[in-house]
């Protein structure tokens, strides 16, 4: 019997990619959207997106903000709050072409920003809390507006459509970056809509996930007692969020982060760090199946589920970097790596700019053992 879409559940669907050239060295959007197109077969045209970093170094100093709009009407009441708390060097429509298989699309502008003094001192805000709670706010606050991405030097270019077709509706040919990643959806159990396509961003964070988070509903309750509000209507939005508030709120290094989302099993753990970190952030546990790439403007981190429910493959190539959910995706743009690899459950593999030490400006320590490229 012919299945139609809608009468069929793949749960194992979504594609998940990610390019690093570790010296920094830009490069155009043509690599990635091969990579993701090769794994069209497990998207189903609901969701499509990348993330770029190192596309606006002219602008590396400003919050470069990616803002969707429903109308016209939403855009001016978003920028009249804009403009009561940033100083606006530029805004701009973000550069799209017409493309046959994308359909309704919003209005997508950009603002290259930075929070103006007086707010600063009056809210007593360093100036990333202050814009984390103003794209909170636009979420939450604005009907009809959402917040792409809004970290420096970097965008998120995402929309309802195949992840090939988002890259030639944005012209993503016309961008070099040093790091991109890219995700193809089959929206599962939540809406496949231009605001739940991935990545998911907050700051210089992105991400983007191929899984199921059936611990949503914890996740959330605890991330909205420290201010975060989930608006997108999708699971993955937590994962982003709890990153934020783990590493650059609290301080852990990237390794105990790990250790609290992809936490291991209570029998295994022997180090009385780790049983703390288990306990005290227990309801930021990520259960269900998962492979997600995280990046920031130092690089990427991508790592399963302890129990490798969904794939997972890396390889090298020189300065290269390659993540993917499939190693054919790899090969298409690499057919000759040095090295190809399967990470464990739970086992990150991190990718970082050559002379930085961590994913984020912050002390690290030591902790589980992660493959490093």
């Amino acid at each position: 019997m012919l299945l139609k879409e809608g009468q069929v559940r793949i749960p194992s669907g979504c594609a998940i990619a990610g390019i690093l050239n570790q010296q920094g060295e830009g490069f155009d959007g043509g690599k990635i959207i091969s990579c993701i197109a090769n794994m069209h077969q497990r998207s189903n045209g609901l969701g499509g997106g990348f993330a770029a970093y190192g596309i606006y170094p002219e602008f590396k100093e400003h919050y470069a903000l990616h803002i969707y709009f429903d109308c016209k009407e939403t855009r001016a009441n978003c920028e009249s709050y804009l403009n009561k708390n940033f100083n606006i060097r530029l805004q701009e429509p973000v550069p799209v072409r017409k493309h046959e298989r994308i359909k309704d699309a919003p209005i997508i502008w950009r603002y290259f920003a930075q929070p103006k003094e007086e707010k600063l001192a009056y809210e007593q805000l360093e100036e990333s809390e202050f814009t984390a709670r103003a794209v909170m706010h636009i979420n939450a606050v604005i009907p009809g507006a959402f917040v792409a991405s809004s970290g420096h030097n970097m965008g998120a270019f995402k929309g309802v459509g195949y992840p090939e077709d988002m890259g030639e509706f944005f012209r993503l040919e016309e961008y070099k970056a040093y790091l991109w990643t890219a995700h193809g959806r089959f929206p599962t159990n939540t809406p496949g809509w231009w605001g739940g396509a991935h990545p998911f961003t907050l700051l210089d964070w992105s991400l983007v996930h191929n899984g199921e988070i059936s611990s949503y509903d914890t996740n959330l309750r605890f991330l909205q007692m420290y201010g975060y509000r989930c608006t997108l209507q999708t699971d993955t939005e937590v994962i982003a969020y709890s990153f934020d508030l783990l590493m650059r709120k609290r301080g852990l290094s990237l390794d105990e982060t790990i250790h609290v989302i992809a936490a291991p099993f209570w029998r295994d753990i022997n180090e009385e760090k780790v049983k703390r970190l288990r306990r005290v952030y227990a309801s930021l546990l990520l259960n269900g199946p998962f492979s997600i790439i995280v990046a920031t403007g130092n690089g990427l981190v991508a790592v399963n589920d302890r129990i490798k429910l969904r794939p997972l493959v890396a390889a090298r190539k020189n300065e290269f970097l390659y993540v993917a959910s499939e190693e054919a995706a790899i090969r298409v743009v690499e057919s000759n790596p040095d090295e190809v690899w399967s990470p464990g459950g739970g086992e990150p593999v991190i990718g970082l700019l050559n002379g930085r030490e961590k994913l984020l400006d912050i002390p690290q320590c030591n902790g589980p053992a992660a493959r490093t490229a």
